[in-house]
């Protein structure tokens, strides 16, 4: 199985937090959900975990043999290693996973919940494996979670809990590129972009007590699989400011905002984020606002909130590009002595599993051969603005320059890549072909990321022109590019469009 980008284990932290209260069973049932734990699921949703443990331990005095209660214990593992990130802490709690399966295995099979619940124990654990580099384990886990929910699916068909995870699971396996599908297939993994968002709708329109989740799960999944839009947007506004003492709802607030270039939309989100004692502690919103800091050109500031982070931190992602961010805070500003001292840092600390981390370790490899020069700072300096959406800031950057004032052809083609995004995302459209289309000449001979890039955004373009057969060849072109440091990115959007169109 393909290995799941970063981007998609932030969006797993949300996606299994559904109980529903069965009357039909009798109080000394196993599945019932208990006063005390559906407060507890309430809390562990806002990141309230003080709260959360005491809550279990209450119920444990009470029931030992709960199915919810195992459920949110589980719930609570999870976010706390994936906020904390931290891997003695992973090492330590890991026994958890059998313990718990092993006592769902002997409550009654005859009800839904037993599959449900031990796929989404398995679920859960995949997504905090990957996160450690387990890579292995984590795929077996989606894959017998899988297995599982689709069984529950056959037999109890009106349960509609089941679809929440399933939906997911039909869209992200449908999104997978093509030379990873036959192994989907091989292991009985099917996957259907259209048919997995119609379960989500039906778990959004069914079931009123998971509709908060269901519809955090399609906005996350326009995000980071398929197309934001502003319909996404609003929706995304509404939840937030219906719940706003959720800690957890904040953060995603933020990450979609930023990955949509809404950086002062990120900012308000997180500045009314929820504080206090009562959270759990979460340094890497320190990390998100050090980034849009950057983005807005306010440097000191921006290192006084990376430095923060690192404070506080004690994970191992992340890492290499907050020292990436700290090596630009100078490098932009032209302090390069003082910027070069975070090199050393980049290359020696944290992990590649994430997609920024990885794309960090490249540029200080590469800064370190000679290969970036001092023009690239008009380059990154317009990149980091457009990421903010500061598109106005983006493109007085760039103004004074044109291809030929870049001798590198690196550089050369990012700088048309730039022009294309910035002209894209103010509409004009026939501006931005023309700039992407040379981006892609220019990244041919050397497998540049702008080049795939590029490709995935004509693809965008052509669909918006309604001109399906233009599409179809960009999308396809765009995973067609060996390996990249996005590709994992790039890939799942042109397969998810690609297959949206009716193209297998």
């Amino acid at each position: 199985m393909k290995k799941i980008s970063s981007p998609f284990v932030v969006v797993f932290v949300i996606l299994h937090s559904s109980f529903v209260i069965f009357s039909s069973f009798a109080q000394n049932s196993p599945y019932v959900l208990t006063p005390n734990l559906q407060q507890a699921y309430t809390e562990v949703f806002k990141l309230k975990m003080n709260a959360v443990r005491q809550l279990l331990a209450k119920e444990k005095s009470k029931n030992l043999g709960s199915a919810f209660g195992l459920y949110i214990e589980n719930y609570a593992d999870m976010v706390t290693l994936l906020v904390s990130d931290n891997k003695q802490l992973y090492d330590q709690m890991a026994v958890n996973q059998d313990t718990r399966l092993e006592l769902l295995a002997d409550f009654p099979s005859d009800s839904p919940y037993q599959r449900f619940f031990q796929a989404e124990i398995r679920l859960q654990w995949a997504f905090v494996k990957l996160k450690f580099g387990k890579e292995v384990s984590a795929s077996w886990d989606i894959i017998k979670a899988y297995r599982l929910l689709d069984e529950n699916a056959k037999k109890y068909p009106d349960f509609i809990p089941t679809y929440k995870s399933l939906g997911l699971l039909h869209v992200l396996i449908g999104s997978t590129p093509q030379n990873y599908q036959w192994v989907a297939k091989l292991l009985g993994l099917k996957g259907n972009i259209p048919q997995g968002l119609r379960e989500i709708q039906t778990v959004v329109q069914k079931e009123p007590l998971l509709d908060s989740e269901a519809k955090l799960i399609e906005i996350l999944l326009q995000s980071y699989v398929l197309k934001y839009t502003e319909k996404q947007n609003t929706e995304l506004l509404q939840l937030i400011h219906s719940q706003p003492d959720n800690l957890l709802l904040h953060f995603f607030g933020t990450t979609i905002s930023m990955k949509d270039g809404r950086g002062e939309q990120a900012l308000q989100i997180l500045n009314q984020r929820p504080v206090g004692v009562a959270y759990f502690a979460f340094p890497f919103l320190e990390y998100l606002k050090g980034e849009i800091l950057l983005q807005k050109g306010q440097y000191s500031e921006a290192k006084s909130q990376l430095q923060q982070f690192l404070s506080q931190y004690k994970g191992q992602n992340f890492l290499k590009d907050t020292y990436l961010k700290l090596f630009l805070s100078h490098w932009l500003v032209n302090e390069d002595a003082v910027a070069k001292t975070y090199l050393n840092k980049i290359l020696a600390v944290g992990a590649t599993y994430v997609e920024a981390d990885k794309a960090a370790q490249k540029f200080a490899e590469s800064f370190t051969k000679g290969t970036i020069s001092a023009q690239q700072k008009v380059l990154m300096k317009a990149r980091l603005s457009f990421d903010g959406g500061y598109l106005t800031e983006a493109m007085n950057v760039l103004k004074p320059f044109d291809e030929n004032s870049f001798p590198n052809p690196n550089n050369k083609a990012e700088f048309q890549y730039r022009l294309g995004r910035i002209f894209q995302r103010q509409n004009q459209l026939d501006s931005s072909i023309e700039h992407y289309e040379r981006a892609i000449v220019l990244s041919h001979t050397q497998s540049l990321y702008f080049g795939a890039t590029s490709a995935l955004q004509l693809g965008y373009i052509y669909q918006t022109k309604s001109q399906k057969a233009k599409a179809i060849g960009y999308f396809k072109q765009a995973l067609n590019y060996p390996k990249h440091e996005y590709k994992n990115s790039v890939d799942n959007k042109a397969r998810a469009a690609l297959t949206l169109m009716g193209v297998e």
